[in-house]
């Protein structure tokens, strides 16, 4: 049975030429792109916020985390993009659409972050007026629509990277495009850096806003623009989607109730779901704080702390060359996801130690090894999330795994701001306020082990397989 379909699946491709490296590399601008703008949000809209206008860090998390909250959509434009083809194409239209509203969501934010601020300094200090509340409501509007349009191209991505690739080039894929993610971080956080290198930490509001609304306008721009020249040809002639799907020429036949049912059949996919929504929450409940961490702990300017950035970047860039071509192939995607899982652990209980020494060599030594860490479970789990999607439903199923991951971002996010808040009022020192922050994600990260050592693909792929063949049969009835 197994050599028949290797047999069906090469007589499928055969038409279909295989996705070469260079190509491998352009889509991993898409994902360059992506990791700039988390920059610009997670990196430097964030300390704009909680530092430079003191806004609350719980509610600066809370607005930060609503692109993660709209994530029960990704399920739905998985499903759209499985079955409803726009402009000719199952995917492409969809990241660019995404990308060019996340673009111009992303410039209003900054803008609707000035007034909300000028309506905060009437106070003299931040309480809650009728104009702080409209500010922060429109605000919180336009991250969630940013959020949307994120959910939209990044699902419709995710989905084409499964239809380009095969079994046997899988990992070089994800090892790939993933790099690119990395490289985005590390020139993002050059060009974010170089943009706001002007500012010293006592710089006036005014030009605060200059370089801020300038880096805001430009790296969106560059984003867009990457988007389309990722994607651009590529589905139309590396696409296996049309080739290997039973139903595409059925769109009727795969609803999203019926999407539904093939996602839940097995219960591989519940646990791989919590294994995906507990270990990314651990992952990266650090985000928030971090450049905060940098400039009350450490003393550093914004700047300085938003480079940061490139000690983080370089860890997983090198973590995921290593990881996608020598630990995977030798360990399995399980063993290494565990192994990262440990790697993790180790890594932000350093992160929160290097505050006792105010010494910024040790915070970025800390960040490299972080980001190794990261890089090794990183690269294990996309690799086990692309061996448990159905090709049938991959856009669903890429919708249902960016669910668990977006959801769970953004807790993580609310999470560390909240825990930090909590830290500030009850324990005597900034140091140990955020070290708490370090050591609850440790913990996590090791919880998340238990349900990884659940996971079995091949049983996955069985009842998934069961589950497809009912609903097509439920149809001829």
């Amino acid at each position: 049975m197994a050599s028949s379909e290797a047999f069906d699946s090469a007589s499928n491709s055969s038409a279909v030429p295989r996705v070469n490296l260079l190509t491998m590399f352009r889509l991993g601008l898409f994902q360059m792109g992506l990791s700039m703008m988390s920059i610009l949000t997670l990196g430097v809209l964030n300390r704009v916020m909680i530092q430079e206008i003191a806004i609350p860090a719980t509610l600066v998390s809370l607005v930060l985390a609503l692109p993660a909250f709209v994530a029960p959509s990704r399920i739905w434009f998985g499903q759209i993009s499985d079955a409803k083809p726009m402009w000719g194409y199952h995917r492409t239209a969809y990241v660019w659409v995404g990308a060019a509203i996340f673009a111009i969501a992303s410039f209003l934010s900054v803008q609707i972050m000035w007034q909300l601020d000028l309506a905060a300094q009437k106070t003299g200090a931040w309480v809650w007026t009728t104009q702080t509340i409209g500010w922060t409501a429109l605000l919180s509007l336009v991250f969630a629509i940013y959020g949307l349009a994120l959910c939209a191209s990044g699902t419709a991505f995710a989905a084409l990277l499964v239809d380009v690739s095969e079994e046997d080039n899988r990992s070089k894929v994800v090892g790939v495009v993933w790099s690119m993610l990395m490289v985005g971080i590390i020139v993002g956080a050059i060009i974010s850096s170089s943009l706001l290198k002007q500012l010293t930490p006592g710089a006036n509001l005014e030009t605060l806003q200059a370089a801020v609304n300038r880096l805001f306008m430009i790296v969106p721009a560059i984003v867009f623009g990457l988007a389309i020249a990722a994607t651009l040809g590529v589905e139309k002639k590396y696409s296996l989607y049309t080739k290997r799907s039973q139903v595409v020429n059925r769109e009727d036949s795969i609803t999203l109730s019926k999407a539904w049912e093939i996602l839940t059949a097995s219960p591989q996919t519940g646990l791989f779901f919590t294994f995906l929504f507990v270990m990314t929450i651990s992952l990266f409940m650090q985000d928030p704080i971090v450049e905060p961490y940098a400039g009350q702990v450490f003393k550093m300017p914004l700047a300085e702390s938003t480079k940061l950035n490139v000690f983080y970047g370089t860890g997983l860039l090198i973590a995921y060359a290593v990881s996608g071509f020598a630990i995977v192939p030798r360990l399995g995607k399980r063993r290494t996801a565990r192994l990262g899982c440990i790697l993790v652990a180790f890594a932000s209980l350093l992160l929160g130690i290097s505050g006792f020494s105010a010494n910024p060599a040790f915070l970025k030594l800390g960040l490299v090894l972080f980001g190794l860490a990261t890089g090794v479970l990183t690269t294990a789990a996309v690799s086990l999330m692309l061996d448990l999607t159905a090709a049938e439903a991959a856009g669903t199923f890429i919708g249902a795994w960016g669910l668990a991951q977006s959801i769970s971002r953004g807790l993580a996010v609310v999470i560390g701001g909240a825990v930090l808040d909590t830290g500030k009022k009850l324990l005597p020192s900034l140091e140990l306020a955020y070290g708490l922050v370090f050591v609850l994600e440790a913990i996590g990260i090791l919880v998340s082990i238990w349900f990884l050592n659940r996971v079995n693909v091949t049983e996955f792929q069985t009842n998934t397989k069961q589950a497809i063949a009912s609903v097509l049969e439920s149809d001829l009835d």
